[in-house]
């Protein structure tokens, strides 16, 4: 059976009673509400740009109340505007984004809400008075990603984005501790519900050092991280970005080819010293495809595909869609699945038969298949191991428009009808199901805080294959990855709640 992601719904917000009812016809835009500030635009402007919003499908509300999720001003004074809106009934202000006007033409010219950017807020510059208290109590904040819910919306990007693009330019320079910090400190942001507007409400936050705070400080002042924008116009991150979203490529072989004076991909592809394995071969022959972000659609559609082939080899397979998917993601860049069987052993030849029948189909495009090295005696693994030891492959699939539920996502110019797509599969024997599903299902940073829990706080080895607990020297079986959660005695979170 084909288990898809389970989305959760939104949940309503209740209106206050003072809050308009705005017209509802047409709106295509359900969780974004908009304010357009009436000082300094206008009465007459503010009911045209009103009358444009909701005609192109967007929610305005009339009053401001805490409905709204965008306030948009044309007021150049931030200390006057913030001082206004302090002063009003509005008690989720930390929650809405405040500002300028030119996301709002930016949003109109798209036909839909524009991400927000730097360049887009309207900066808190009044200092907090003694009274202002954090939204949520900072001492309930954990360390570890595991304790922590992701919202469905991250109230930080600003400041995230500005650290994963630290943590990646650690990374590149091969510096594994200042990567991982900036990871951390990014993952606590992203799990909070409310808006980071002073630095005063981050300093009891855990695993934000002394660096990362210098980030938040520098952006509420400027707007930006200098440190950042240096990063992002040097040549040398440029072309190892470039680089790594080759389908193959790593940061080692980035840093060779760009030491070699490489700057294109035309360079290494000309360059006749260097050879290619398959895996990067295809990664250059299929870039245009494999490097656009895959749909829930497509995913959805290669679920299908894959769910044909499995159930034609073995009618009691399960089949279940696994990564950032399950997470509730609406784009993605490959697509993963677990398949098994309930029959331990059925599963060792699984695989093969799969990609025997896809060939046949003839949309198998390239393969990369590593046999199982899984040894039940060398459990339990005392060394963190990014990949685990079971069955898998890596797969590059032509997928067809007609497959896809509204068409593929391909440029208008393309006119193929069909596109590359990566899939991922792993097949674990059944009783070790539960764990390669938590450990699949993600994110990367949720899972390593799961296993630094269980290793730091409950002196148990977790991995994708087993948890042992080194107390009582014996492994806990789980059959739902809800076990495995009991075990360490955490409050189980939902998938959709681990974009840690």
């Amino acid at each position: 059976m084909f288990h898809t992601p389970i989305v959760p719904r939104a949940r309503k917000r209740s209106r206050p009673a003072e809050a308009s009812a705005p017209r509802r016809e047409g709106v295509k835009f359900e969780d974004v509400r908009l304010y357009l500030v009436e000082r300094k635009m206008g009465r007459s402007r503010r009911s045209f740009l009103t009358e444009l919003a909701r005609s192109k499908g967007f929610i305005v509300e009339d009053v401001l109340s805490d409905v709204v999720t965008h306030v948009v001003s044309e007021d150049s004074q931030a200390s006057s505007l913030w001082a206004w809106l302090k002063g009003g009934p509005v008690k989720n202000l930390p929650v809405m984004h405040v500002l300028d006007i030119s996301w709002f033409t930016d949003s109109m010219r798209e036909g839909k809400p524009v991400a927000v950017e730097t360049r887009h807020l309207i900066q808190d510059t009044l200092p907090a008075s003694p009274e202002a208290t954090t939204p949520t109590p900072v001492s309930t904040v954990s360390q570890y990603a595991c304790q922590r819910r992701t919202t469905t919306k991250n109230n930080n990007k600003i400041f995230t984005d500005a650290f994963e693009v630290l943590a990646e330019s650690h990374e590149f320079n091969d510096m594994e501790g200042p990567c991982l910090a900036f990871r951390r400190a990014a993952s606590v942001l992203k799990s909070l519900p409310w808006t980071v507007q002073n630095l005063r409400v981050t300093e009891d936050l855990p695993c934000l050092g002394e660096h990362s705070m210098c980030v938040i400080e520098e952006i509420l002042q400027h707007g930006r991280s200098f440190e950042v924008e240096k990063i992002l116009s040097d040549e040398r991150y440029q072309i190892l970005k470039l680089f790594t979203s080759v389908f193959g490529v790593g940061p080692k072989t980035a840093e060779k080819w760009y030491r070699r004076g490489l700057r294109s991909f035309s360079d290494v592809l000309a360059e006749p010293s260097i050879h290619l394995n398959r895996m990067q071969q295809s990664g250059f022959l299929h870039y245009g495809d494999i490097s656009r972000a895959v749909s829930k659609a497509e995913a959805q559609a290669l679920g299908n595909i894959i769910d044909e082939a499995v159930h034609a080899i073995t009618p009691d397979a399960i089949l279940t869609l696994t990564g950032g998917f399950r997470r509730g993601k609406d784009f993605g860049h490959d697509v993963d699945f677990i398949v098994t069987t309930p029959q331990l052993g059925k599963e060792e030849r699984l695989l093969t038969s799969v990609i025997d029948r896809l060939k046949q189909q003839g949309i198998l495009l390239y393969c990369e298949y590593q046999a199982s090295t899984f040894d039940e005696s060398k459990l339990p693994s005392h060394r963190f191991e990014a990949m685990d030891h079971f069955a898998k492959c890596f797969l590059i699939l032509r997928l067809e428009d007609s497959q896809v539920e509204g068409g593929l996502q391909t440029a208008e110019e393309d006119r193929r009808g069909w596109r590359a797509v990566r899939v991922d599969l792993v097949s674990p024997p059944v009783d070790r199901y539960a764990f390669t599903l938590l450990g699949w299902s993600g994110s990367r940073q949720f899972e390593r805080d799961l296993r630094r829990f269980a290793r730091m706080e409950r002196r148990m080895l977790l991995d994708n294959h087993a948890l042992y607990d080194k107390t009582k020297k014996e492994f806990l079986a789980a059959t739902t990855e809800k076990d495995i959660f009991a075990h360490l005695g955490l409050e189980y979170i939902e998938p959709w709640q681990r974009n840690a």
